[in-house]
């Protein structure tokens, strides 16, 4: 064993409290952060700067030096500094030469450079063990003890004791640790912490595209159209009464679309009679984002039930009430209770309310907080059998409420249909055609599939050969 496995081996967590020094290049506020969090574990921490003079912004109980004297003090270096400024390194080859260097850093942009800021590190340090970690972390996050941010640490390496000796350190510091193998990970590592929400984009622009169009459906057929032929200024709906129309028929389209990927998926094994040959990209992408479609649409569902709440207090809906009221007296007429449009009327807001409640239920489930506490079984029949019964009972909440308007010719404003009809088209299939796959016919074979059965064995292993060669 030479020196410097010893050096590393030394640093291992040892079962007294006494720990040895680390070092920090760089004193920016995640190097100071990191400095403190290490104080606190109980290492001696050394900071190599290009100024040896302390700052009342050090750590207390830290030391700064230059860097050559610091990487002397210590076997494990963390490298607390932009990639701009490495090239120093190169004068201290000789220092670092065995030492475990940490690699902490980020860049403004995904994929900035043609290779990862650690595997840079490594080239101009060939001597030194460079381990990638701690660059998804924040400094706030090491400051405030981590009770309010992720403590999951990414860590990738050549060397598997420098990787083990880092991991240990994030352990001690009240960290978790996610080995991601060795440093050919780093790039993706680095990328992670640029990525603003990449799995709620799709999400996100297909919401806001569906809402503009449907917002500007809603004002033509509500409010312009009115304006033109009745010369009547109903533009305040569009504080309300748009938007109540908008958020339920999102809310059913976005639900509609977490299941039919599932749906399609089904019909393209059942067409190749193999579940071993991936599917278009655009499905896999599709399939991903389910999670986040179920959310935006659970948001939706939620916006709408407070616009409904408020109606009876609404200034519209209060006139027109007491219009209706004393237009009956001045005619002395009463109307009796119609049973229809009650049964109708309720039956509609019971589909709703159970409707919602299975969506909330649906979206408590998706928390890693509760999924983590189900068991694979549970977690399936909570988002595919009672996710299809919400789909069931939303979509039915749309039928009883706007169905009675598809047959009347004065709905159809501008020979333009109801705007509650687009929001049943999804959902309307998706259902239907997941009724056709459950007949025994269809669904025997697509459980074979499922578990492992394939009807041409000899075309679907040379589906695999190639795509495996492509990926070498």
């Amino acid at each position: 064993m030479n020196k410097n496995s010893t050096n590393i081996m030394a640093l291992a967590p040892k079962s007294s409290n006494k720990r040895d020094t680390v070092c920090i290049f760089g004193t920016g506020d995640f190097g100071r952060a990191l400095g403190h969090k290490l104080i606190q574990s109980g290492y001696p921490v050394v900071f190599g700067s290009r100024s040896t003079q302390t700052s009342s912004l050090i750590p207390k109980g830290a030391e700064v030096m230059s860097h050559a004297e610091a990487a002397q003090k210590a076997a494990i270096i963390f490298i607390a500094i932009q990639r701009q400024h490495y090239n120093f390194l190169t004068s201290l080859a000789e220092i670092l030469h065995g030492k475990v260097l940490v690699d902490i850093s980020n860049n403004s942009k995904i994929n900035e450079y043609p290779e990862s800021n650690a595997e840079y590190l490594a080239q101009l340090v060939p001597g030194a063990k460079v381990v990638k970690a701690f660059n998804t972390v924040s400094a706030w996050a090491l400051q405030s003890g981590t009770l309010d941010a992720s403590r999951q640490v990414f860590v990738c390496g050549d060397d598997m004791a420098a990787k083990q000796l880092v991991m240990d350190i994030v352990r001690i510091l009240g960290l978790t640790p996610l080995d991601q193998g060795s440093l050919l990970a780093a790039r993706e590592i680095e990328n992670y912490p640029l990525q603003l929400f990449p799995m709620w984009k799709f999400p996100i622009l297909l919401s806001l595209g569906l809402t503009t169009f449907f917002f500007f459906y809603c004002l033509a057929l509500d409010v312009i159209y009115p304006y033109v032929y009745q010369k009547k200024d109903f533009s305040f709906f569009i504080a309300i009464t748009i938007p109540n129309k908008i958020c339920p028929i999102l809310a059913l389209i976005l639900l509609g679309l977490v299941y039919l990927p599932g749906v399609l998926a089904a019909i393209i094994q059942l067409y190749r009679g193999t579940k071993y040959r991936r599917f278009p990209d655009w499905l896999d992408k599709w399939m991903l984002c389910r999670k986040q479609l179920g959310l935006v649409a659970l948001a939706f569902a939620s916006v709408h039930v407070l616009y409904t709440l408020v109606i009876p207090i609404r200034s519209y809906v209060r006139w027109r009430t007491s219009d209706r009221i004393i237009s009956q007296i001045q005619n002395n007429r009463t109307e009796p209770l119609n049973t229809t449009n009650a049964w109708l009327s309720d039956s509609y807001l019971a589909l709703g309310i159970l409707g919602f409640f299975l969506f909330v239920l649906l979206g408590i489930t998706s928390l890693p907080s509760v999924s983590n506490n189900v068991n694979w079984r549970e977690f399936r029949f909570v988002q595919s059998k009672l996710g299809y019964l919400t789909l069931i009972l939303c979509t039915a909440h749309t039928l009883v409420y706007g169905g009675k308007w598809f047959l009347v010719p004065s709905s159809y404003k501008w020979y333009l249909p109801p705007v509650y009809m687009f929001s049943l088209i999804i959902p309307c299939s998706v259902l239907v055609v997941k009724f056709v796959l459950i007949f025994p016919c269809l669904d025997k074979p697509l459980t074979r599939i499922r578990q492992g059965w394939e009807r041409n064995p000899q075309y679907s292993e040379q589906s695999n050969y190639i795509i495996n060669k492509s990926a070498v």
